[in-house]
């Protein structure tokens, strides 16, 4: 099983797996939390949890102790979770999950779970057998909104694909050519440089493509998913992103680029366009770029969240673009930025009722938009707040707000 397990790697045989420093940092860290708040223990079962504490999503149960201990309880596969977690260097045991009825007595104690991130039928059933009834996931979320110097690594690394990205697009596109295709493009590099497949959401029941290009008419579409740009998407089981519209002259064409390296998420946006765009959408666009820069300043001082959509909201309101901001009324999104890392949608959100400021560590996509009935147009990049203030992850003024093919 050894040999085999040491297929598990990255590009020339990179070793991908999280540090075990990583993960002794972040069950510490829980553990700390857990104190703090009066829990007695945390039973993390989460997919993406697991991966966050125990560097993979085998099918098991993490518990982590106030006093600091930690066991995983695995289904399987044992021989991976071991490997993924360090070895004989992991932070935490690795054992069989026993039966259901004895789980209990086996660990002698009743730990808080994750009600607001499980199925209800599944947490019902497995709190009804532990006697659990406090929920752990605020405190979970919470300490992923600070991220460690590897983790902002993994998101500059990233960037960098993502860069590759938007050289994808640009290389292809072109008049007559369908959204599709550009994301096609895009998405081949993102797979060859070891994407996984999925883009993880916290929020029920949203689910994001990888990849939204929306030329002219498709960008004012909106869709099921919170955000400004819908689009057609292909077909109305996939009803988001590019579909088959093809690009038109001198018509906007928004491309939203994410790319997940090993987890962690990094979210663009630049404008293309075939020709020309008119001066009233280039307009539109240096308008989105001011009110992006009140959101930042907004962060560099160290605001709350609500504070920097009320500045930036107000200047949109004074440009005149209150009914088409984050989407056309009436299908508007209320937000100008969200947290992400291992998901898209992570807290906070500039947005009213985020009275707390963005915590040193923590990294957000700020994407003012607007959208009309001919296309939509905006900027975004994924930022980390730092001892010194803001400071852009993403391209920011390394690829240009618009190119022309």
């Amino acid at each position: 099983m050894e040999d085999e397990l040491s297929t598990l790697v990255g590009p020339e045989d990179e070793d991908w797996r999280v540090p075990v420093s990583e993960l002794e940092s972040r069950q510490s860290k829980l553990a700390s939390m857990l104190l703090e708040a009066g829990h007695e223990a945390a039973l993390i079962q989460a997919p993406v949890d697991l991966y966050y504490y125990t560097g993979g999503r085998q099918n098991g149960s993490l518990l982590v102790t106030a006093e600091g201990k930690s066991r995983f309880f695995v289904r399987r596969s044992i021989s991976r979770a071991k490997h993924e977690s360090g070895g004989s260097d992991s932070p935490h045991t690795v054992e069989s999950f026993p039966r259901l009825a004895t789980f209990a007595a086996e660990i002698g104690c009743i730990p808080s779970m994750q009600f607001g991130e499980l199925p209800h039928s599944f947490a019902t059933h497995f709190a009804s057998k532990i006697g659990a009834s406090k929920d752990c996931t605020q405190i979970v979320h919470t300490q992923r909104e600070v991220k460690s110097e590897w983790e902002l690594q993994m998101m500059a690394d990233a960037a960098e694909i993502q860069m590759q990205m938007f050289e994808a697009v640009e290389a292809v596109g072109g008049e007559g050519v369908p959204e599709i295709e550009l994301v096609a493009a895009a998405e081949a590099v993102s797979r060859a440089a070891g994407f996984g497949g999925n883009v993880q959401m916290r929020r029920f029941p949203l689910q994001c493509d990888r990849g939204v290009i929306v030329a002219g008419r498709a960008g004012g579409i909106p869709s099921f998913f919170d955000s400004a740009v819908g689009g057609t998407g292909p077909h109305p089981m996939s009803s988001m992103g590019s579909g088959f519209t093809t690009i038109k002259a001198n018509e906007p064409v928004l491309v939203d680029l994410v790319h997940v390296h090993r987890g962690y998420v990094v979210d663009a946006t630049r404008m293309f366009v075939a020709g020309s765009l008119s001066d009233e959408w280039q307009g539109r666009l240096g308008d989105m770029v001011a009110v992006k820069e009140v959101v930042v300043d907004v962060r560099d001082q160290g605001l709350d969240c609500s504070e920097a959509w009320r500045q930036a909201y107000a200047l949109a309101e004074e440009l005149g673009h209150a009914g088409n901001l984050m989407g056309a009324a009436p299908d508007q999104s209320k937000f100008l930025g969200h947290s992400l890392g291992l998901q898209l949608d992570e807290s906070p959100v500039v947005a009213e009722g985020f009275d707390r400021p963005l915590p040193i560590g923590g990294t957000m996509a700020i994407e003012p938009k607007v959208v009309h009935a001919d296309g939509s147009i905006g900027s975004e990049d994924t930022w980390v707040r730092d001892d010194e203030g803001m400071r852009p992850i993403t391209a920011d003024g390394a690829i240009p707000w618009i190119t022309e093919w």
